[in-house]
């Protein structure tokens, strides 16, 4: 068994608000030659109280939302770290105002199994997988047409965004034979357009026309319920909704309803508004919906990468840098 590591007031902590990983070896590994300790906060218990009498330098965080009270009681505090791309769950003004660096790791190389996981939903839903596994399960055979599939040869894949999960995600509905990719996002340019063969359209035509539409933005207060249950009523009976992105860019109860009335044919959900979605949550007891739990991001490989990465992160601040990708820059 390893010996405990002495502390003082003085030591330096970086604090990880959990959930989290199974260990924090590769960040302690980065941040220890400081004297400087990773302070692993469980999920029930109050940051606040386990962060009051700490020297506390970074706090870390997945999906935990900060409480802003935390920038004024963590008087040492100069980073704020979340591991992975957005930061909807960080008051990016109050970090602001207390000179807090607020940063993220956006290029730790998920894209693919992203892109992965969404593939999966869609084919999930499409297909009919989760439906046709109870169905056997239950002694039932040959339900075919009973449960109409709609495929995809020459369908059209509509993209709400195009960054890197975007595009891998593209590369592999192309390779699924969806032959016309529509993509709605604002920051799109010619050269990029040109080169990936995709077609720029604004949100309520892609909405109209797409077979799939699948999102890939950040949540803010622009895109926040960007498909609102207007722009859902425009989509095909036959369309699927995907989304592996961030939770709040849909309506869920919108959505939720347009299921159940048979106005969308299904969804593949990785990402909710709250999460874990509460036991009343509309999408729960959607049919032909495929949910998973904010996992898209997920494999052992990215886990390490993103690991190593905020170990990075760490040391450029206690080395008095700021941190490589800083959000909120003044």
């Amino acid at each position: 068994m390893r010996a405990e590591t002495v502390t003082t007031p003085e030591t330096p902590f970086a604090a990880v608000l959990e959930p989290g990983y199974a260990d924090y070896a590769l960040e302690e590994a980065a941040i220890q030659p400081f004297g400087a300790r990773v302070l692993p906060v469980p999920a029930g218990e109050d940051a606040l109280s386990a962060l009051a009498d700490k020297n506390v330098f970074a706090v870390l965080t997945r999906e935990r939302r900060i409480d802003p009270a935390l920038y004024s009681d963590v008087p040492g505090l100069k980073l704020i770290l979340r591991y992975g791309v957005g930061v909807d769950n960080v008051d990016l003004k109050a970090a602001t105002e207390r000179r807090i660096h607020v940063a993220n790791i956006p290029d730790y190389g998920a894209e693919n199994e992203v892109s992965d996981h969404v593939i999966a939903l869609y084919l999930a839903v499409a297909r009919r997988i989760v439906t046709r596994d109870a169905e056997v399960r239950a002694g039932l055979w040959g339900v075919g047409q009973k449960s109409p599939v709609p495929g995809h040869r020459n369908a059209t894949i509509g993209l709400i965004g195009f960054g890197r999960i975007a595009r891998a995600a593209c590369t592999r509905f192309r390779a699924l034979g969806f032959s016309r990719v529509l993509v709605s996002d604002p920051y799109l340019d010619t050269k990029t357009r040109a080169a990936w063969d995709v077609e720029a359209i604004d949100l309520d035509s892609l909405c109209r026309q797409a077979d799939v539409v699948s999102l890939h933005t950040p949540l803010t207060e622009t895109t926040r319920n960007i498909l609102d249950a207007r722009r859902i009523g425009l989509m095909k009976e036959n369309a699927v909704v995907l989304n592996a992105s961030r939770g709040g860019l849909i309506d869920e109860k919108a959505l939720a309803e347009a299921l159940q009335a048979g106005k969308v044919f299904g969804a593949g959900i990785d990402v909710f508004e709250t999460e874990p979605p509460a036991p009343g949550s509309p999408l729960l007891g959607a049919p032909n919906t495929v949910l998973s739990d904010h996992c898209g991001w997920y494999s052992e490989a990215s886990v390490g990468e993103l690991q190593r990465r905020a170990g990075a992160e760490l040391v450029r601040v206690l080395e008095g840098a700021p941190p490589a990708n800083w959000v909120n820059r003044w």
